[in-house]
């Protein structure tokens, strides 16, 4: 069990520091830009997706399994307890999804139905959901006290916080919320990313015993959110080839920052 010492302290504080300011530094364009291009929300998803994907390969998955191969000493032993906890991952972030009301952009209403919640709380409640693994992603990252390990979850999540941020405000913005809900809402799904951040780096602050399923299990909440959310919005407005190849750069980048870094 980790003491949580002061330097342990000051990792929770800028995990939660980054995974907030990055979200809200994409939004304030806002203030300059009245509307985004569908082309241009689509090249910016994609190169998210492909930054959250690269971060799921590289910066999670990868040192889970390098983990664990440590520990057990056993291949067969490694893959498996990776697999369980990446599949805990995806289909807890799919519970989330069906029971927690909420509304997308493009997909429209998913969950259980609620009459009662203002329009604009429902689609705080989508990106919450949507943000919310991405926290936890660099908050296991920080709990393992592992700079190697650390260093490309934050700066990835950060870049792709960035683009993401401004997306999200600009279709508040049009849909007829003024900059003030635009803001505001932006605001709420940094804090729900840093409250992610949070419980990661609480959790395997407490035992590195835990950053193995940790990591799967950040990177298998990623990877829901990748393939049932940002995939297919991708393909709902003929900009495929454009969305693809952000997404193909993203996805690079997160390739080169870890490999780089690390």
């Amino acid at each position: 069990m980790i003491l949580f010492s002061n330097s342990f302290i000051d990792l929770i504080i800028v995990g939660m520091a980054v995974t907030f300011f990055a979200s809200c530094l994409g939004a304030l364009p806002i203030f300059f830009a009245k509307n985004i291009s569908i082309k241009v929300r689509d090249i910016l998803i994609g190169i998210s997706a492909g930054v959250m994907l690269g971060a799921v390969c590289f910066s999670l998955l990868n040192p889970a399994i390098s983990l664990a191969e440590n520990k057990y000493h056993n291949k067969l032993l490694t893959a498996g307890l990776v697999s369980i906890f990446v599949i805990i991952g995806s289909v807890g972030l799919s519970f989330l999804n069906k029971i927690i009301p909420h509304e997308h952009f493009l997909k429209g209403k998913e969950g259980i139905e609620s009459k009662s919640l203002k329009r604009i709380w429902l689609f705080i409640l989508a990106i919450t959901i949507h943000n919310f693994p991405e926290g936890l992603a660099v908050g296991v990252g920080l709990g393992s006290g592992e700079i190697n390990i650390a260093l490309p979850i934050i700066i990835g999540i950060a870049l792709q916080d960035i683009p993401e941020g401004l997306v999200v405000a600009l279709s508040l913005k049009a849909y007829g919320f003024s900059n003030k809900y635009a803001i505001n809402a932006t605001l709420i799904a940094g804090i729900a990313e840093s409250i992610g951040a949070l419980l990661g780096c609480i959790a395997t602050g407490f035992s590195h015993s835990l950053l193995p399923g940790g990591l799967a299990l950040a990177g298998g909440a990623m990877l829901y959110v990748i393939c049932g959310e940002m995939i297919p919005e991708l393909h709902r407005s003929g900009n495929e080839a454009k969305a693809t190849a952000g997404f193909i750069f993203g996805f690079v980048l997160m390739m080169f920052l870890d490999v780089g870094l690390s």
